[in-house]
């Protein structure tokens, strides 16, 4: 049976009157879209501001104050991180023993620049939201805010925990919010991620694994003393040459890792920066005696995760030996994969069928991206869904992390329609 079959599968594999609690009233389906309805425009122009204002991880200071100002004049009352970077926001439910429902957004933007000629187009030099966290972030508060007034004029089913997290592009926000208790009292957690491959309108859907691990090299090369001197050493011999070293770490690196792995695992080793340097410019007549290099590595399967970091220390050192260089190698482990829980995925799709119709669920692929929103499904059942934000029938799809990146901005609504009907069925 393949991938998709199997995955398929387990996406329906939890009948859907096993998720949360009875259907709610017609009436109160009514009311929420009515509530989401009248603030599709308004977080519309919010996610705009958003985007003319791109932050980077942990600067997310505007960006933060601008959803708690929102929140406190809906009558809520956000809790600030203690480096202001992020924030928490609880709606109180018909019953306050219950375990908290966790909507969780990304607040940061990346070191992008925006080349869309749009009005809402960045204002800040060399950074945009080309992810999508400010759809996110919209999505996850509007979504919020139509709890809130169902909250004070009809009750809350399951109380609900508003989760705006600073720094995922750096893969570290998800941990440090967990420091400081984000978790507590929580028994599910559901997110968004934008998708410019789903057109608006549908979100897709995966049982566990649906983002692959990701780690950050960093690895510095040095030939050693009078290397640069384009001589010889003086007896007989030449220098290493960091410029063949550091040619050689690059191809051969990512080949031996991958054979060395198990089968399956999914590897990939891309190298985002290469470079050797004599320090001064240079008629080519010099060899360089330091090199730099920096990849990102992923992997599909978590077990392949827990081997790679130790293969490929290996073939960086056998690699250098061999060219008589010294390696310094800065090896950050980052980020295990996205595990949807399958109980989180069946509410999902039922919210999908109340909010979006019957076919506003479809099945989606694991993915090479990296998302920290892992570290907290590991620690409670919750689910990440793929919010479609393609305009049906665009001639191009745009890629995430491109200047050019934007999205149907329709996909607000639907993202706020979608975890409301979620929180409600919970």
């Amino acid at each position: 049976m393949n991938a998709s079959t199997s995955g398929v599968e387990l996406a329906l594999d939890v009948p859907l009157n096993a998720v949360g609690s009875a259907a709610p009233p017609d009436s109160v389906k009514a009311l929420v879209k009515e509530f989401t309805l009248a603030l599709e425009a308004e977080m519309i122009e919010f996610r705009r501001d958003l985007h003319r204002h791109p932050e980077v991880s942990n600067e997310e200071f505007r960006t933060t104050q601008k959803v708690a100002e929102r929140l406190e004049k809906a009558g809520l009352e956000p809790r600030l991180m203690p480096g202001a970077t992020g924030l928490v926001c609880d709606i109180p439910g018909l019953d306050p023993g219950a375990p908290l429902l966790a909507l969780r957004a990304d607040l940061d933007a990346l070191p992008v620049t925006d080349e869309k000629a749009v009005p809402y187009r960045s204002t800040v030099p060399g950074f945009c939201h080309a992810c999508g966290h400010d759809v996110h972030t919209a999505g996850v508060l509007g979504a919020g805010l139509a709890l809130a007034q169902l909250s004070k004029t009809h009750g809350l089913p399951t109380p609900v925990r508003l989760v705006f997290q600073p720094a995922e592009e750096k893969i570290a926000g998800a941990q440090y919010m967990m420091r400081h208790g984000v978790l507590k009292d929580v028994g599910r957690i559901l997110a968004l991620h934008c998708d410019p491959k789903i057109d608006v309108g549908r979100v897709g859907l995966k049982t566990g694994p649906l983002t692959s691990a990701c780690d950050l090299v960093k690895l510095t090369v040095k030939a050693g003393a009078g290397a640069g001197a384009g001589a010889g050493a003086g007896d007989g011999t030449m220098p290493p040459n960091v410029v063949h070293a550091v040619a050689a770490l690059t191809v051969g690196v990512p080949t031996v890792v991958s054979q060395r792995m198990p089968m399956g695992s999914g590897v990939s080793i891309v190298w985002g920066h290469v470079e050797a340097n004599t320090g001064t410019e240079s008629t080519g007549a010099l060899t360089p005696e330091t090199g730099f290099m920096q990849c990102t590595i992923r992997c599909i399967d978590e077990r392949a995760w827990t081997l790679v970091e130790g293969l490929f220390r290996r073939a960086v050192e056998n690699i250098a030996a061999l060219h008589g260089v010294t390696p310094d190698l800065e090896y950050t482990r980052g980020i295990p994969p996205v595990v949807n829980e399958a109980t989180s995925i069946a509410l999902f799709r039922r919210a999908a069928e109340e909010a979006l119709g019957k076919d506003g669920a479809t099945y989606t692929e694991q993915s090479l991206g990296g998302e920290d929103f892992a570290w907290f499904v590991r620690e409670v059942p919750g689910a990440m869904a793929r919010l479609g934000v393609r305009t049906p029938g665009a001639e191009r799809t745009l890629d995430l992390h491109q200047g050019l990146f934007d999205v149907d901005e329709r996909a607000i609504g639907v993202a706020m329609r979608l975890l409301s009907a979620a929180a409600l069925l919970n």
